[in-house]
């Protein structure tokens, strides 16, 4: 942290995976670290470190608990903003909490941090806002890659969450064209430790319970150490009104969960499904999931999704700012070293 930026820094999103290693990072580097946290939840992954971080009770869908966080700590001087707020789902009962949440929340942290006057925010997307394009000539045997130059396009290979991070981009670069100093980050399956029944750390949890199956196609994967260093690192350039892919690396699932399952000492998953299997599993998942009150294991787009080749380039930030991810085995690794120690 240099004199000449904020030593202040307000996070949304601070109690989930990502957005927890960002504040923990931000209070490595001596940052005074706020954070907004909804009425009656939890610290979540900050329990440890609760004291050191300043909270406000609020909510991204409420305005004025934005405002007055915001504005208190700009008492002190000016204030960097981070946006890592946002609901992912794949259950169509989600569908509208989850636009409300990625879409609204974030025009209300841009709207603000305009009216405010923040110095600059760092936005927390995802490679899904950039989209699965429809491969050219129907062909779907070839991984696709993308960039940061991608545009858009409507298609069924795009979720209903990648959907609402589209959108929620938008709001970002509407800001941005009305002046606001801002940068966004777009991680691809995020690889860290954390709570192993939630989020992206539900597949390590499915190695190390030694399911059988494991789906065709490729991911794109990220340390979690990654995105938070990448995000701040921009915050702290002078690099603005950018987006930059974090991918660390695409690699086929099945290759992944290998291994998880060698670091782990499990037994890796051994049983290809085809993608004609999973389409016809969803359903009987998701009746499975009402019968017993659970949120369903498969749905019918996270079973479209997990057979496509989509291959996201993170070599733009390796350019920008020298860059380097960390390697896939030293991720793991250090996955294995805090599972074996429970």
């Amino acid at each position: 942290m240099t004199s000449s930026l904020p030593n202040t820094v307000f996070i949304t999103g601070a109690t989930g995976f990502v957005g927890s290693y960002i504040a923990r990072r931000y209070l490595a580097d001596g940052y005074s670290v706020s954070a907004l946290k909804r009425a009656g939840s939890n610290y979540g992954m900050l329990t440890d470190v609760a004291d050191k971080i300043t909270w406000y009770e609020g909510d991204v869908l409420d305005i004025p608990s934005l405002e007055t966080a915001i504005q208190t700590e700009q008492r002190t001087g000016e204030i960097d903003v981070v946006h890592a707020a946002a609901m992912v789902s794949f259950i169509p009962k989600d569908r509208d909490l989850m636009e409300h949440v990625n879409v609204e929340g974030t025009a209300n942290v841009v709207n603000v941090c305009l009216n405010m006057g923040v110095r600059k925010l760092g936005y927390v997307s995802s490679v899904a806002a950039i989209g699965r394009p429809v491969p050219k000539g129907g062909k779907t045997n070839k991984t696709i890659v993308v960039n940061e130059n991608q545009k858009w396009e409507e298609s069924p290979n795009n979720s209903t969450y990648a959907k609402s991070k589209y959108r929620a981009e938008l709001e970002v670069w509407r800001a941005i064209a009305e002046g606001l100093n801002a940068v966004l980050v777009n991680p691809g399956f995020v690889l860290g430790t954390g709570d192993w029944s939630r989020s992206s750390l539900q597949l390590i949890k499915y190695v190390n319970d030694e399911r059988r199956f494991y789906p065709v196609g490729q991911i794109n994967y990220v340390d979690v150490l990654d995105v938070a260093d990448a995000l701040i690192e921009l915050m702290q350039s002078s690099i603005s009104a950018e987006r930059f892919i974090l991918s660390g690396g695409t690699i086929p699932y099945r290759s992944l969960l290998e291994q998880i399952a060698v670091v782990l000492n499990k037994r890796p998953p051994t049983m290809r499904v085809l993608p004609i299997l999973t389409r016809l599993l969803w359903p009987l998942e998701a009746v499975r999931a009402w019968v017993l009150g659970k949120q369903p294991l498969i749905t019918r787009e996270t079973a479209r999704s997990s057979s496509q080749s989509y291959g996201y380039d993170g070599r733009r930030i390796e350019q920008a700012l020298g860059f380097e991810y960390r390697s896939l085995n030293e991720t793991l690794k250090r996955i294995a070293s805090v599972l074996t120690d429970k």
